[in-house]
């Protein structure tokens, strides 16, 4: 078969991946370069109601990074993340036009799931949000409704080393997720997106309702997840975007992007006067 011939069907079975709800049982084989492309945007721009939260936003995301999203109160970060997995979908009000490409296919055709998307796209709140189940149903009930026919205990056992939580919790595994720590319950809630072999993990503020040792844990897990996952992270924490992040983006206000640069080239040298004036406190 020709290298061209391969790459069509690799490019069709990842198009087939978000109009279905099957659930494959094998591990991914993430054998791409950190070099390509995981997510695009193309003239973006979304609506609630008659407001224009994000304006005209086009970047590319790379595979297997950490990108952060940077940006004071209400400029669309979190917007534009939710766009990603069409969590917008939720918010009757809301209107996206444009085009978010993930597998070759724009994830707002009218033929693409969002239920088998956001199984490739996971994503993690600001606030750990564990279910009121034991710590081994919680990993578990994404499998189960989903109808995964593999071994859940095995998947469970993997995700949670994954989130590096199975350490402090492989003996308690019957225990309610709710009676974990604040940092637990977060990284509990990390292993949920996982289980579901995502390929992207978007995070919103993982880390601002967490105590500093539980946040430096999350960062640490962070860095270890963009080895197997591509990461896409909102934070108004500067610092830690400039600590965890290989790419960042800066939106300002009226949800426009105006500057998307390697992290160190948006903190030490960037283009923009707003943006220099932005990381340097002068305003946000």
């Amino acid at each position: 078969m020709s290298n061209t011939e391969t790459e069509r069907d690799a490019e069709s079975d990842a198009t087939d991946s978000l109009i279905t709800t099957d659930v494959e049982t094998g591990s991914n084989d993430r054998t791409a370069t950190s070099d390509r492309t995981a997510v695009t945007a193309r003239s973006l721009d979304v609506f609630y109601g008659d407001e224009q939260a994000i304006d005209d936003v086009s970047m590319e995301i790379p595979e297997k990074r950490v990108t952060a999203l940077i940006g004071p109160s209400g400029c669309g970060k979190s917007t534009f993340l939710r766009c990603i997995n069409r969590m917008n979908d939720m918010i009757d009000v809301c209107r996206v036009e444009g085009d978010v490409e993930f597998g070759g296919k724009n994830v707002y055709d009218g033929d693409v799931d969002p239920v088998a998307l956001r199984r490739k796209i996971g994503m993690v709140f600001q606030k750990p949000n564990p279910f009121p189940k034991s710590i081994r149903d919680n990993v578990a009930y994404g499998l189960k409704i989903q109808g995964y026919d593999g071994d859940i205990d095995e998947r469970v056992e993997e995700a949670l080393k994954g989130a590096a939580l199975w350490d402090e919790v492989n003996d308690q595994l019957g225990s309610s997720g709710l009676d974990l720590s604040g940092g637990q319950q977060q990284r509990l809630c990390i292993a949920r997106a996982i289980a579901a072999d995502p390929e992207v993990i978007l995070m919103d503020e993982p880390t601002s309702a967490l105590d500093p040792v539980a946040a430096s844990k999350i960062e640490d897990l962070i860095d270890d997840l963009a080895e197997q996952y591509t990461v896409i992270i909102v934070t108004h924490n500067m610092q830690q975007a400039a600590r965890i992040s290989d790419r960042t983006a800066v939106f300002l206000t009226g949800g426009r992007l105006v500057e998307y640069d390697d992290t160190t080239k948006i903190f030490e040298d960037p283009e923009e006067q707003r943006v220099e004036d932005y990381i340097t406190g002068k305003f946000g």
